[in-house]
């Protein structure tokens, strides 16, 4: 049985729950409480020294880190998560990193509790949020090409990428109203069967 580690709100956690779903493989999820620190466990750190989610117990071996887990995923079980060409793959993995590796790690639960907790009260969460989410989601606006999707005509890694930031977003009161492309390309991948069922809603906690 594959086994995902994960947190139901955790934005790493959720694209690999959906690149599972359109692998359609089944799985099992084991929670790991980000807000009781389950996360530094032993246990867990067994898993992952980082202390992260998610890691995904699959093939026999234990992955950590999303990016990593969903391209073995894309060449293991041929999503097509990344196109034919090399230029075309280079411009897919920059959408997926604009909101990998430049929105969501400023973001994260450590991070915001740090900087709150350290501000006298002068920074609030959904401030923190707001600052850092509605300029890196307005540059990614600019950068996608596709019309239902972030690049090109089918799903690829910046799609699985973009739907937990949205809800991230949503979530933190982001205004999207400026966002159109985003908006109406969110919309559509949301009501695809593998986004919904990997959506924090459906997921164990």
């Amino acid at each position: 049985m594959i086994e995902l580690h994960d947190y139901w709100r955790s934005s790493a956690s959720y694209r690999v729950r959906i690149a599972l779903g359109l692998a359609g493989l089944e799985w099992h999820s084991l929670p790991v409480d980000l807000t009781t620190g389950a996360q530094t466990a032993p246990a867990h750190l067994a898993r992952n020294p980082q202390g992260l989610v998610p890691v995904l117990q699959i093939d026999g071996a234990s992955l950590t880190q999303s990016l990593a887990i969903l391209e073995y995923l894309d060449e293991t079980r041929q999503l097509g998560l990344l196109p034919a060409s090399a230029l075309d793959r280079a411009k897919v993995r920059a959408l997926a990193q604009a909101i990998a590796c430049d929105i969501h790690p400023v973001c994260n639960l450590r991070v915001v509790k740090y900087a709150t907790s350290h501000s006298g009260g002068t920074i609030t969460t959904e401030g923190w949020m707001q600052a850092f989410i509605t300029p890196g989601l307005a540059a990614v606006e600019a950068m996608v090409t596709g019309d239902l999707h972030c690049f090109g005509p089918s799903v690829t890694l910046a799609d699985l990428c973009l739907v937990p930031q949205l809800y991230n977003a949503r979530r933190w009161g982001v205004d999207l109203s400026a966002m159109p492309r985003l908006t109406r390309i969110g919309a559509h991948l949301e009501s695809l069967p593998a986004f919904a069922a990997a959506h924090p809603d459906q997921t164990p906690r």
